[in-house]
């Protein structure tokens, strides 16, 4: 089957992209985040194959320590 439009320069972009409308993102506080990025440690990184599994350990951390909580007595001096 034979093209009718003839292929185009690896530079050329068609007329109907308009580029002038975009805007590039910058790093720093400007930057529109979709989170937190935390950045772990080599040794740390390597026990955990992905963002699930520290998500995971860091919420049973949290439950851990929220059980082990000592009671509060309800009143100061």
């Amino acid at each position: 089957m034979k093209r009718d439009e003839p292929e185009m320069e690896e530079d050329e972009l068609r007329l109907e992209y308009d580029l002038k409308s975009l805007r590039v993102r910058r790093l720093g506080s400007r930057r529109k985040s979709f989170g937190e990025i935390v950045r772990l440690e080599p040794d740390v990184a390597e026990m955990f194959p992905n963002a699930d599994a520290v998500n995971e350990a860091l919420r049973f951390l949290l439950r851990v320590m929220q059980e082990n909580k000592p009671p509060s007595t309800g009143w100061r001096k």
